[in-house]
């Protein structure tokens, strides 16, 4: 079977090459052998110089916000270089009168999916709603002493990352209560391609609430312009929305995140593997939380392919992860993460399949949870009928060619 496995030694080989090889980037082959090639014309890796955020752009949403009560729709992704946007604004006199607090909480130390809490920020003193859990929607009585929401959180691209949920609901509460919305929008660091199967509405939640590719190539901005002229904001009408976009951002460009978006997705290996991995949190397998890399590895107990092996613990942010105490052999993506996946531009399906066909309990092997990730049954029955990753590939094609064509409407950026 041709997919590519990683020995512990040729992932130290490659990370070593990684930092000593600025023209060259490593490919590997099928059977998991790097070899360097030149690449002239690929994306450039940015470390955010050039790159202005719009939480940066203070003189073009400041005299927005002058007059007005404002809540802060942010967690610990919403910062101007070291200073938080809430910190920046609150010093700058800005009546800013509480924060909303999407998953992974305002801190960002929940575990995914955790019940976060409403509370108080010990540095300011704001009122901390959660927009998780039960209340992923501001209520009408928590927007009374609001005029304006300021949405600022770093989102990475893949639609069951539940940030632009929550962006569609403030919208929405917007919307219903007479509000308006500022996005201060943030590059996308996985906005240089677009991939994966469109979701099916029938199958819609709140991992998928938008018939869009699992990879929309989006930035937060981009994607709330599309939420209001597609009409997705179910029967209120268009937000009232300013973006404030990003300067010195394109398409092609390759952002590493200066700040962890959540507290699983450490490094830039993780986020660029997060689109492809993240489909196993459908299945008995581990993407690692609960180790020292989440989301740079992939095993469960008993899986006979591979050698790495890894014990999931409780940590922050994983508190009792899938396999927890147990150990899982299986495979070590950091090195893949860290240069293949900026190659490809596609979701790696040759993971699934293998893992898939390998399988010694094929009926217990995905969870129902599966098809809400990947946005419908389709590709779970594809995988199960033996189907090859080229003509899983072409069933995706007209609906990404659709895509396509909307997504143009909204773009800010090349």
């Amino acid at each position: 079977m041709k997919w590519a496995t990683f020995t512990e030694g040729e992932a130290r080989w490659a990370a070593a090459k990684i930092v000593a090889c600025s023209t060259a980037i490593l490919v590997f082959t099928a059977c998991g052998h790097p070899q360097a090639v030149q690449v002239s014309d690929e994306p450039t890796s940015s470390t955010q110089q050039g790159i202005t955020v719009g939480a940066q752009r203070t003189s073009e949403y400041l005299p927005l916000l002058a007059g007005k009560r404002v809540a802060v729709v942010t967690n610990q992704t919403g910062m101007i270089g070291p200073r938080h946007l809430v910190d920046s604004l609150v010093s700058l006199r800005v009546n800013v009168v509480k924060v909303f607090a999407p998953e992974h909480g305002f801190r960002g130390e929940a575990d995914a999916g955790e019940h976060v809490k409403d509370g108080k920020d010990a540095r300011t003193g704001l009122p901390i709603v959660s927009l998780y859990g039960s209340n992923k929607k501001p209520k009408p009585e928590q927007l009374v002493d609001v005029d304006v929401l300021v949405f600022d959180i770093q989102d990475v691209g893949v639609r069951f990352y539940t940030y632009i949920g929550t962006l569609h609901y403030v919208m929405e509460a917007a919307v219903e209560n007479d509000k308006s919305v500022i996005v201060l929008d943030r590059p996308n660091p996985n906005g240089f391609y677009v991939d994966g199967p469109i979701l099916d509405m029938a199958h819609g939640s709140f991992v998928g609430m938008h018939p869009v590719p699992l990879v929309h190539g989006m930035t937060v901005g981009e994607f709330a312009r599309m939420i209001n002229g597609e009409g997705w904001l179910k029967g209120v009408g268009a937000c009232d929305l300013v973006v404030i976009p990003c300067e010195g951002y394109d398409h092609t460009t390759m952002y590493d995140l200066p700040v962890r978006p959540s507290p699983n997705l450490p490094n830039a290996a993780s986020v660029h593997l997060y689109p492809s991995l993240g489909l196993f949190e459908g299945t008995i397998v581990s993407v690692g939380r609960g180790t020292d890399i989440p989301f740079q590895c992939i095993g469960y107990p008993g899986n006979p392919v591979g050698r790495y092996q890894f014990t999931p613990t409780a940590k922050p942010g994983a508190k009792d992860p899938p396999h927890k105490g147990k150990t899982c052999t299986g495979l070590d993506l950091q090195a893949f993460g860290a240069i293949q996946s900026r190659l490809e531009k596609a979701i790696n399906l040759k993971w699934l399949l293998g893992l898939y066909a390998e399988a010694p309990d094929k009926a217990g092997f995905f969870t129902p949870f599966f098809d809400k990730l990947a946005g419908g049954p389709r590709l779970r029955e594809q995988v199960m009928a033996g189907m090859e990753e080229a003509a899983i590939r072409e069933s995706w094609k007209d609906g990404l060619e659709r895509f396509a064509a909307v997504r143009a409407k909204y773009l800010l950026y090349p």
